[in-house]
């Protein structure tokens, strides 16, 4: 648990020496506390002092990690319960599953899927991170050969068996690629944890309430397991949803090590709709990684949306750099239209324009981050920022006309463009999605 500046002050040595830069020891603790410093800027601190601290400062949440190279996935390390308190650090992975009781040609074809996967939105990728093995068959040859496919897409590697003997032999096959070894129970602790630890991969504990979880988790690092991943295998939906959250509330509010861990569930049941309907539930109840079973994009793509909505820093908008930009085949006969760099504006605006089949250039303003109209309320939308991001571009020596079209709700602001570039300022639409029936209409004519 964090400490306080007086906390912190009673660790020092109270000289007030000034060597830290600092006018009074207490001065330094608070700055401290603030993390505005560290405790290597004093040179008398104690080695007590250096340890109590140190173990404050660990987070209350430990971060894992699973596979190797480009496929290597984090989670956990997280330290507040509410994204507007600071920020989500590690986004939830998305696991899809791999049975192990397909025929190698099925199997090869759910592989080659996975591993084909590729979504962008607002010019940043994401991904599907890790491929769930799962042991349906029972038998640990299919499993270790399952585990082998799932090594060919690249991706994070999660062995769910319920067998201490499935896992040694699926381990045996993959483990220079790192897998989560998933799981073990009260009843197969012992042997499990032998299995992760030899291979040095990180395990699942799993049990059907918080309480079971916190002695499972105990009894594991008591055997040299210390990355360790959480499964809560409630009874029922409700119980699995409230056990997260008194899960979180635990590890992170009350500084409870035995459940500082991050979380698995899995939505691998029912319609691909249902899956991604109780994935996405999850996801926003702390899951740190979510299975499902379908491979439909049309149901994966609304999970990896909310999935980058909820884990985008709310204090620093997505941005795109300022530059100008060429839409199509954009030449020197082609419109310029401005748009801010607040990613979603940026990109809503550029589909609008593919739309239309015109080739166009786009002048994306720095505005912070911020959308038209709150930049212009903030004044960071002017026909100051507008000349400045042209020149920056060197807009005049990409287009032989004169001709720049405005966001519709900045059409107030066209008198002052004018005088500022010299260009002719044409109005175009408020809304982004007319904008292929405004270039069709009033641009070629």
């Amino acid at each position: 648990m964090a400490l306080s500046g007086l906390d912190i002050f009673k660790l020092l040595p109270k000289t007030n020496c000034k060597k830290c830069g600092m006018p009074t020891c207490l001065a330094f603790a608070m700055a401290l506390a603030q993390k505005k410093v560290s405790l290597d800027q004093c040179p008398d601190a104690s080695d007590e002092a250096r340890q109590a601290l140190a173990a404050a400062a660990e987070p209350p949440m430990r971060s894992v990690t699973f596979g190797t190279g480009d496929g290597q996935c984090k989670v956990g390390g997280e330290t507040v319960l509410f994204r507007h308190e600071e920020k989500f650090h590690s986004p939830t992975a998305i696991a899809i599953t791999l049975p192990d009781n397909l025929d190698a040609a099925a199997m090869k074809q759910k592989a080659d899927t996975i591993k084909g996967f590729a979504f962008e939105r607002i010019g940043q990728p994401m991904p599907v991170e890790a491929v769930a093995v799962m042991n349906a068959s029972g038998d640990p040859a299919r499993f270790a050969a399952a585990a082998e496919t799932a090594k060919t897409t690249g991706k994070a590697i999660i062995l769910v068996t319920e067998s201490p003997d499935a896992a040694a032999a699926a381990v045996d096959k993959v483990k220079d690629a790192k897998p989560l070894l998933c799981a073990a129970t009260a009843e197969t602790a012992d042997a499990m944890a032998k299995v992760a630890s030899d291979a040095a991969c990180p395990l699942v504990a799993r049990a059907a309430d918080p309480e079971a979880l916190a002695d499972l988790t105990e009894k594991l690092k008591g055997a040299g397991c210390e990355q360790l991943v959480l499964w809560l295998d409630a009874p029922d939906g409700w119980a699995e949803m409230t056990g997260m959250t008194l899960v979180r509330n635990l590890a992170l509010r009350s500084a409870f090590r035995p459940l500082g861990f991050p979380t698995i569930v899995f939505a691998a049941d029912g319609e691909p709709e249902d899956q991604i309907g109780r994935a996405a539930a999850l996801l926003c109840k702390y899951a740190g990684i979510v299975v499902v079973e379908t491979v439909e994009p049309w149901a994966l793509l609304p999970l990896l949306t909310s999935r980058q909505n909820i884990y985008t820093d709310p204090q620093k908008p997505v941005q795109v750099k300022p530059d100008l930009y060429p839409v199509g085949e954009a030449d020197e006969n082609s419109p310029v239209l401005f748009t801010t760099n607040f990613s979603l504006t940026y990109y809503t605006v550029e589909g609008d324009i593919e739309a239309s089949r015109i080739p166009s250039w786009i002048l994306c303003v720095d505005t912070e981050g911020t959308s038209v109209l709150t930049a212009y309320s903030g004044d960071k939308l002017n026909e100051s920022t507008v000349a400045k991001a042209m020149k920056d571009a060197d807009v005049e020596s990409k287009v032989k006309h004169r001709k720049l079209i405005i966001p519709g709700y900045v059409a107030v602001m066209s008198g002052k463009l004018e005088e500022a570039t010299g260009w002719e300022i044409m109005v175009g639409p408020r809304e982004s999605n007319v904008i292929p029936r405004y270039l069709k209409e009033v641009w070629t004519s």
